[in-house]
């Protein structure tokens, strides 16, 4: 018990003494008297503690009266302690082997009590007061404390202070870690706290420290103290491999802003394998005063994360674009600039090259929606995953042109423009909305100069518009009145034909007429006729005027013809009957004779004409008065034979096929003989190109054909039409792509077929019996099966089994050499299901297609 004076205790008459020590000092029932009053007896005195002992020797106590035993038990043990507190004649003592605090009078203390200081080990024995009955120390003795070497002794870190202890240290007590250090080949542990470590700073597992050793007085245990960091722990770092050279390459660490240089030969593992992005982990050695990575080895995709993404997205607007062309003097990897209003504080965030999600070029003042990263390393926060809105060309100063898709290549294409001559060069990255352009496809860009060449343009920043939205001309609401002064004229083109889609120059006609009382002229072109009438000169005609937005030429457009001139000649109706390479033939509107007519006189687009079209020629006479077709015009069909259709269909034979098919005839008409039984037996009926149900089908003489009979509304003259012709033959045989069919064609007994003309895909075999047309190549002079449709299957070939003289021959053979072994059939081959196999039907296969 602590005392508030410096005198020692009193004795007190009744009453417990306090207690000095952490728990009661326990005292023997049997050396101690009760305190109960007998019944009916007076009430006695306490009896004093000294009195209630069960033995004493009066020898062992001081002149001061107490005993020199512990409660009276017997001789005192000799403990040890600190001085905790120390007044004018007394102090307490901090037992080092139990937790008690005891009482002791200076008196007790053997030696200079100037000497005693606070802190100081002793050595005593415990007592008791014998007034109090409390534990006191008595004959004290000052032990000289053990003096460790003052030496900085150097070890290593065992078991390093916990950051985190997560709740599992009880509650005051302080977090330790351990050291070792070796002395004659033993190793020592001593703890450690962090009030040890100078310096302030977190010590890791194997790190070389040094230390000094210090002896705790309450517990005597020795522990490490002044821990001073001589290096650190070689630590495996990691990061990303931002460049590969020939034998050597980079690494971005993970740990710092910062890239580390490493040799191949540090790299553990397949070096084919390593390339830029891979993960990497290494150790940081220092060689020739630089640091390098070693033992350079892979980790799993996405184990090094350099930066933690925003999940909310912010808007904001560029005021800084990355330069297209980097200066000399550029070293900032982010140049790029966006100001952003982000809570309530406006910031100024720097982005790079791949911070855009797009590689769309960025002005100044777009409006962009993008997230903020912030690196691990540095905490620096910058603008990434930008995205341009679509409201952006509100924001900019920009001058958005339009166009249309002209060319597209690979990665690149060029834009006709309405406002330039020239084609427009643009780089697939510039399309916005990674949208795919087709050809054709309309557009709005903005034009911008190449940064390689100034004298270039390109488009950026392109937009797919809705269809209709781009127009390179302005057309007049107002319809205008004129009359054809010059006719358009078609340049003669030998090489021209309707199946090669050469393109045929024309010059342009003219129309004069009068707007405000002002006489003008203005050029039109063949492709802006309504209707069938091609125009000549002399004829009315009204027309809207069209101008081009570029370039302010005007022209006819939606021309119509309202009144012929009388002394123009005569415009006929015609038929297309023959296509050849550079002209062909019309059957007149009679359908009894052919007209010639060169591709030159062709007004209009020459691959779209087809045999049966209906057109409007002019008759002239050229050398040897040999009448041809000019002015050909193609115009809506009409009815071809006349409307008087009769409803029987006939049977008959072709006897004379049409001048197309036989040139060296005199006539054009084909003639046909009714062969069924009737009236009508043996009558003929000529035929034209009209006639025909299928144009392009090429009547032979001596074919069968189905007919109807038709009257010419112009002459009454009775044709045949809707004709069919009724030809069945066999497949002789089947090719890769192509067959041919018995059928006599001229001079040929085969008729050539290929395996696109079988209808609904079936595959022809040999046998087959078949239905089809015949076409005439025009160029090669040459006919062919087309529309082959199979009418029944051939007989299915039966495989003959081998004669028995051939199979028993095959099993013995001998070989040409005389003196050679015989060779002699023991098993024959089987499969797996004990079969001789081959069982699997097999199959023509298309090229490139897996079942």
């Amino acid at each position: 018990m602590e005392r508030g004076s410096s005198e020692p205790p009193v004795a007190r008459n009744t009453g417990s003494a306090p207690s000095t020590s952490t728990g009661p000092m326990h005292i023997p029932r049997s050396s101690s008297m009760s305190c109960h009053p007998h019944p009916g007896s007076k009430k006695h005195k306490r009896t004093p503690l000294y009195q209630r002992s069960m033995s004493f020797d009066p020898g062992m106590l001081h002149n001061n009266g107490h005993t020199a035993y512990a409660n009276g038990t017997g001789p005192g043990i000799r403990e040890t302690g600190v001085v905790e507190k120390l007044l004018t004649s007394y102090g307490f003592i901090q037992c080092s082997e139990r937790q008690a605090r005891l009482f002791f009078h200076c008196s007790q203390y053997n030696g200079n009590l100037q000497e005693l200081k606070i802190g100081d080990d002793v050595e005593f024995e415990v007592s008791s007061d014998r007034r109090t009955g409390k534990p006191i120390a008595v004959k004290l003795l000052k032990i000289k404390p053990e003096v460790l070497p003052e030496e900085r002794i150097s070890g290593q870190v065992v078991s390093a202070i916990p950051v985190h202890l997560d709740g599992k240290s009880a509650p005051g007590q302080v977090p330790t870690g351990s050291v070792c250090y070796e002395r004659n080949g033993e190793v020592f542990y001593l703890t450690y706290t962090p009030d040890d470590v100078e310096g302030n700073i977190h010590l890791d597992t194997g790190d070389k420290v040094s230390f000094y050793m210090e002896t705790n007085k309450h517990t005597g245990a020795v522990s490490a103290r002044n821990i001073q960091l001589v290096k650190k722990k070689q630590m495996r770092c990691q990061g990303v491999v931002c460049a590969t050279k020939e034998a050597f390459g980079f690494i971005e660490r993970a740990d710092v802003v910062k890239e580390i240089f490493f040799h191949y030969s540090e790299f553990k593992g397949d070096l084919e394998a390593l390339q830029a992005g891979d993960d990497v982990e290494f150790t940081i050695k220092d060689r020739n005063g630089k640091e390098v990575a070693t033992d350079v080895r892979l980790l799993p995709q996405g184990t090094v994360i350099f930066e933690d993404i925003s999940i909310e997205q912010f808007e904001g607007t560029v005021v800084k674009v990355i330069p297209k062309v980097p200066t000399k003097n550029q070293n900032d990897p982010l140049p790029g600039r966006i100001s952003a209003r982000i809570g309530f504080t406006d910031k100024e965030l720097p982005f790079g090259e791949k911070d855009t999600k797009s590689k769309v070029t960025l002005l100044e003042g777009d409006h962009i929606q993008f997230n903020i990263s912030t690196d691990r390393r540095d905490k620096l926060e910058r603008a990434t995953n930008i995205d341009i809105l679509p409201d952006t060309f509100n924001f900019t100063k920009e001058t958005r042109e339009m166009g249309v898709i002209a060319a597209i290549r690979d990665g690149f294409g060029f834009i006709k423009c309405v406002d330039r001559d020239a084609r427009m060069f643009f780089h697939f990255s510039e399309v916005l909305e990674e949208s795919q352009l087709h050809i054709s496809d309309e557009v709005e860009f903005t034009v911008v100069p190449d940064m390689l060449s100034a004298q270039r343009n390109h488009a950026v920043r392109i937009k797919k518009l809705p269809k209709g939205t781009v127009s390179f001309h302005t057309q007049s609401e107002q319809r205008f009145v004129g009359v054809v002064e010059k006719e358009v004229v078609a340049t003669p083109n030998k090489n021209a034909s309707p199946t090669k889609n050469k393109e045929k120059e024309a010059e342009e006609g003219v129309i004069a007429y009068e707007d405000c009382g002002v006489k003008l002229t203005v050029p039109y072109h063949t492709k802006d006729l309504e209707g069938g009438g091609h125009p000549q000169v002399g004829d009315k005609v009204e027309f809207s005027i069209n101008e081009v937005k570029r370039t302010g030429q005007q022209s006819a457009v939606s021309i119509r013809v309202l009144n012929r001139n009388a002394s123009n000649a005569k415009r006929l109706h015609g038929f297309v009957a023959t296509l050849k390479d550079n002209f062909g033939f019309i059957e007149t509107a009679n359908h009894d004779q052919e007209i010639f007519f060169h591709y030159s006189e062709m007004c209009g687009e020459l691959e779209n004409l087809e045999l049966g079209d209906t057109v409007e020629y002019t008759l002239s006479k050229g050398k040897g008065n040999k009448v041809s077709a000019e002015k050909v015009t193609k115009v809506a069909a009409v009815n071809g034979i006349g409307e008087d259709v009769g409803t029987t269909v006939m049977m008959g034979k072709v006897i004379r096929p049409l001048r197309s098919v036989d040139p060296s005839q005199t006539e054009y008409q084909g003639l046909i003989e009714v062969t069924e039984e009737g009236g009508t037996k043996g009558q003929n009926y000529p035929f034209g190109i009209m006639g025909m149900a299928n144009k392009a089908d090429c009547l032979q003489k001596g074919e069968l054909v189905k007919f109807q009979v038709c009257t010419v509304a112009q002459t009454g003259q009775k044709m045949a039409c809707n004709v069919v012709p009724q030809r069945r033959a066999m497949v002789e045989c089947v090719k890769d792509q192509f067959g041919f069919i018995t059928y006599e064609v001229g001079e040929s007994k085969k008729l050539f077929f290929h395996v696109k003309e079988v209808q609904d895909g079936l595959e022809l075999q040999t046998g087959d019996e078949v239905e089809f047309s015949v076409v005439l190549n025009q160029r090669t002079g040459k006919c062919s099966a087309c529309n082959v449709r199979r009418v029944s299957e051939g007989p299915k070939p039966v495989v003959t089994p081998r004669p028995d003289r051939l199979v028993n021959r095959l099993k013995s053979i001998t070989l040409d050499d005389a003196s050679a072994p015989r060779l002699v059939i023991v098993r024959q081959p089987r499969g797996p299901d004990n079969s001789k196999g081959f069982n699997v039907e097999r199959k023509t296969r298309q090229p490139g297609v897996i079942d």
